[in-house]
């Protein structure tokens, strides 16, 4: 039951955007105040890759963003199995490392 004076939160969703768009890698870089992911589409025999998408957002914002991912793939190996994490050849694989970027 709602409490009075509590409002609920409506969300539009754009037939655009709930398309969505395909991505196979994500840079991520951040400064003092914000963290920036550029979701990047590479395509086999293309010779540049794309940014598709740009999503900017504050640090308490890629926190929780991070935690719901962290929640998410564990309810989804729960279900599915375990992700595994093979690097295919010929994809470009980023090493994975301290590396801080600024925005």
């Amino acid at each position: 039951m709602e409490k009075s004076g509590q409002k609920q939160l409506q969300i539009e969703l754009k037939e655009e955007i709930a398309q969505g768009v395909f991505s196979n890698l994500a840079m991520i870089t951040h400064s003092s105040s914000e963290f920036v992911i550029d979701f990047i589409s590479i395509l086999p025999g293309m010779a540049k890759a794309q940014v598709k998408s740009r999503v900017i957002m504050s640090p308490e914002h890629a926190k929780r963003l991070l935690l719901a991912l962290q929640d998410n793939v564990a309810k989804y190996e729960n279900s599915f199995g375990v992700i595994e994490m093979k690097g295919q050849r010929g994809t470009y694989m980023p090493p994975i490392s301290d590396f801080h970027g600024e925005a």
